[in-house]
């Protein structure tokens, strides 16, 4: 299974129904991860839609957590000429004339800007009668890195966001004005047809915020950008080269992003081969696999994950009957201000766990990617035990709650959810399941 301490989530259900319950629960996420491979929904693409004949020479550029299984089912289909990989896992595309480069995430490092230095070099040697295949999933906005900033300032920046709890749009809305690549400027780098794959990774699947949108074009402003740091209490604590940058833009002294209309992406298809949607549809078939009845509620949630997961815990309990199961997807938020260890599923989780107590629920809140937060967990799970649990180890959950510590929580009773990177990333996955 996919879940490397799942006989101990499994045995930590207090009765044999709440144990078939997580087991269940177990089994339907890995069907998710298993859904939205990307070797799979890549190679599916690629074969059914790449007419070879058309092109004299086919590079590659693939950057983000499903890099190296994107780019090895291109690798394998295609007779890439030149590629760069750009990736947060120790590991290589198998494949002659691919180049593989290891990168960090959340927080660029010196690491990103050479690798992306290394794929603007391919991207340029692009001829008209050539293919550029660009393969892009989540955490490409970190991993592809040309900033116009220094890099401790861009590092600095990152933090500040990350931290702010400003969601995915607005942190990129900044990222692709403060880059030489983001914003559609990937694609103005090549002379050629251009076919984006992408595995989605925000709310309601915008092109333009996946992964900052290096081929697509942009709706937002250097006004937009500014706005949002003021909005966030950021304008007067950021490094002062972003405000300069910023200022810079604003008066004209910088060209925009890319916007919609320039002819550039006459010549760039862009595609969603993989998103938050396919997860749920594919747990939600798992589900009545296993003999449940299932619905899927959404698949853009968004929000406080505190404040989602109370939500979430009443609509089951208001709609849920036994053997039922509700299905949720999107990416929440989290407002840190403690100096704990977590992220925003095993916060969801946290939340509810008084209000769990003594209800027929199981509820696990899971990233995709396999890595939730500040955390070597996925997320966590919890049911009518969770909170007479803990108080017989003298947690109170509420101080954990206020201190940002999910993870010290879930880990004193082994209920983080434990994958290692999955090398995939459709963000998050509720399940609540009424036993």
């Amino acid at each position: 299974m996919l879940f490397k301490n799942a006989k101990q989530i499994i045995e930590n259900g207090k009765d044999r129904r709440t144990k078939l319950a997580r087991k269940d629960i177990l089994s339907i996420l890995s069907e998710i991860v298993k859904s939205v491979d990307p070797y799979r929904v890549t190679h599916k693409y690629l074969e059914e839609n790449i007419e070879l004949s058309s092109y004299k020479s086919i590079y590659m550029v693939a950057f983000g957590k499903a890099s190296i299984r994107m780019a090895q089912a291109a690798s394998d289909l295609l007779p890439v000429k030149e590629g760069v990989v750009i990736t947060n896992e120790d590991k290589i595309v198998k494949a002659k004339n691919v180049h593989t480069f290891t990168g960090d995430h959340p927080i660029p490092t010196l690491r990103n800007i050479k690798a992306t230095e290394k794929a603007i070099e391919v991207v340029e040697k692009c001829k008209e009668e050539d293919l550029l295949l660009v393969l892009i999933s989540g955490g490409g906005s970190a991993l592809l890195c040309k900033p116009r900033v220094p890099l401790e300032d861009m590092q600095i920046l990152t933090d500040l966001l990350l931290k702010s709890g400003a969601d995915i749009t607005e942190l990129n809305t900044i990222r692709k004005h403060l880059s030489f690549v983001k914003g559609g400027q990937l694609a103005k780098l090549a002379d050629c047809e251009i076919i984006s794959c992408i595995i989605s990774d925000v709310v309601g699947d915008p092109i333009e915020f996946i992964a900052s949108g290096p081929t697509a074009p942009d709706t937002t402003t250097f006004e937009d950008a500014k706005n949002i740091l003021i909005k966030y209490d950021l304008w007067n604590k950021v490094p002062e080269s972003v405000k300069r940058i910023i200022n810079m833009g604003l008066k004209g002294e910088l060209s925009e992003t890319l916007k919609p209309g320039d002819e550039v992406f006459n010549r760039v298809k862009n595609v969603i081969v993989a998103n938050n949607s396919l997860a749920c549809e594919s747990a939600k078939r798992k589900a009545e696999k296993l003999g449940y009845k299932a619905k899927i509620f959404s698949t853009t949630l968004t929000g406080k994950a505190r404040e989602v997961g109370k939500f979430l815990v009443k609509k089951a309990m208001d709609e849920l009957t036994e053997k039922e199961i509700m299905i949720a997807g999107g990416e929440t938020t989290v407002r840190v201000r403690g100096k704990g260890k977590g992220g925003r599923n095993q916060e969801m989780v946290l939340s509810t766990v008084e209000m769990l107590k003594d209800l027929p629920l199981v509820f696990a809140s899971f990233a995709t990617d396999g890595v939730d937060g500040n955390s070597d967990a996925a997320g966590a799970i919890a049911d009518s035990y969770t909170l007479e649990r803990s108080r017989g180890k003298g947690m109170g959950y509420e101080e954990y709650l206020e201190n940002n510590d999910s993870y010290h929580f879930f880990k004193n009773l082994n209920d983080l959810l434990i994958t290692g990177p999955t090398g995939t990333n459709v963000m998050d996955v509720q399940i609540l399941l009424h036993c």
